[in-house]
């Protein structure tokens, strides 16, 4: 919209009415949803936190306690009575002994280490699935090569849904 340029008062008047009825409309409105906006924004908020979830502990069997034998020549160090807080269970010493040998710019030590626990399934690696996207990978099983088919056009191998974008899901293309 243009500005007119030759304004007289009656029209000053009504564009200054106009204006100081907006500025009443906009405080009454934040008088009387402005505290349900701020709750809104403060539980949005809150819903962007990230979520700690707690450490889950492998289950021992309880033993009966021991009756004392002899006072140890030591007390035993605080170290090694703290229960173990690790989502993985522990690696095999061969597999360890890698991280040793060599560096890993010559595809030894941390490179080789690395490749070699790679190949392990998650379930062999970790007491639990830690994160969402481990329940993909969760208890599948050793991997199944399929047979290629010699013809190349026959073939479609493919992420895309089965049964086409607008369809409803079909349980074949799920992976739980």
């Amino acid at each position: 919209m243009l500005r007119q340029l030759n304004m007289d008062t009656v029209q000053q008047n009504f564009w200054k009415e106009d204006l100081l009825r907006e500025k009443m409309l906009r405080c009454e409105w934040y008088r009387k949803y402005g505290s349900m906006v701020k709750a809104k924004q403060k539980a949005k908020a809150a819903a962007h936190l990230p979520l700690k979830l707690p450490t889950l502990y492998p289950k021992t069997p309880l033993s009966p306690p021991r009756a004392p034998k002899a006072v140890p020549l030591r007390a035993p160090s605080p170290a090694l009575k703290a229960p173990i807080q690790s989502e993985m269970y522990p690696v095999l010493p061969a597999t360890r002994a890698l991280l040793y040998e060599g560096i890993s710019h010559d595809f030894q030590g941390r490179y080789n280490y690395l490749n070699t626990r790679k190949l392990d399934m998650p379930e062999m690696r970790y007491l639990f699935p830690i994160t969402s996207n481990f329940t993909y990978g969760w208890q599948l099983g050793p991997p199944v090569k399929k047979e290629l088919v010699s013809c190349k056009m026959c073939r479609i191998e493919s992420f895309f849904r089965k049964n086409g974008a607008f369809e409803l899901l079909d349980p074949r293309d799920l992976a739980l």
